[in-house]
């Protein structure tokens, strides 16, 4: 699944894109909003909360937000409008046109469209994003002490104690900060305040886009050498992969 910040470039494109345009056709390739038509609507914007994608739309049946999340597979192309598709035309969910660009997003995990004073009971649930520029690091580690005993691994990836951390930023800060992820965040101590401004740092600098890696999705750590141990975390069902080394982060 895309890291927080990989969503974040996906929305910005998508506001350069389309913002303050009008939407000359409108497909919805989801059953429930099959008969829906946004065609002579402006687009007012679109904007990321952790994992999540909102594009605002004003239009005369009222302003609407359209709600997507890419999932593990999801993306979203901007093209020049009249340009074939990168991807079949059997695997897009959304596409957005106006006379000069058209906005397609394929096998997209969620797509919902609400009026825009429902927008916020969409994202409710989620903890404060990471990426934004009212970070909220207090309220944070305040949801994060809720649950001393889990792994710090696991707790950095709930969307609720906060948005937008994923699989590999998880793995990665924890051993930048030499700990091993399946310590619980108690054991963290008074190290959780860097351990998240350390994050923080690594996804606006978009470290992902690098993939020069210390220990994710590596056999050996990139620092030592020594052998990458990955250890299955989460809920069952929804395990996700721990990237350590059992040297570096004893």
């Amino acid at each position: 699944m895309p890291e927080g910040d990989a969503v974040l470039r996906t929305a910005r494109r998508l506001d350069k894109g389309l913002t303050g345009q009008v939407l000359t056709r409108t497909d919805f390739r989801v059953p429930q909003l099959a008969t829906v038509d946004l065609a002579g609507g402006t687009v007012r914007g679109t904007v990321s909360r952790g994992k999540h994608l909102l594009t605002r739309i004003g239009h005369p049946t009222g302003e609407w937000t359209l709600h997507t999340h890419l999932k593990m597979e999801g993306s979203w192309r901007i093209l020049e409008a009249g340009r074939r598709w990168p991807k079949p035309a059997f695997q897009a969910r959304v596409a957005l046109r106006t006379e000069k660009t058209e906005a397609v997003g394929f096998l997209l995990g969620i797509v919902e469209l609400v009026p825009r004073d429902q927008e916020e009971r969409l994202v409710a649930h989620l903890g404060p994003d990471i990426l934004a520029d009212d970070w909220d690091p207090d309220t944070a580690i305040e949801r994060l002490a809720r649950q001393p005993e889990r792994p710090l691994f696991d707790a950095l990836r709930d969307q609720t104690n906060l948005a937008g951390i994923g699989t590999i930023y998880a793995a990665e800060t924890c051993f930048i900060a030499g700990i091993n992820p399946l310590r619980t965040v108690a054991e963290t101590g008074d190290r959780l305040p860097r351990i998240l401004q350390r994050t923080r740092d690594l996804m606006q600098a978009e470290w992902s886009r690098s993939r020069q890696m210390w220990v994710y999705g590596r056999r050996a750590c990139r620092r030592c050498g020594g052998a990458v141990t990955v250890a299955k975390v989460g809920p069952p069902g929804k395990e996700r992969p721990a990237y350590h080394c059992t040297r570096c982060q004893s």
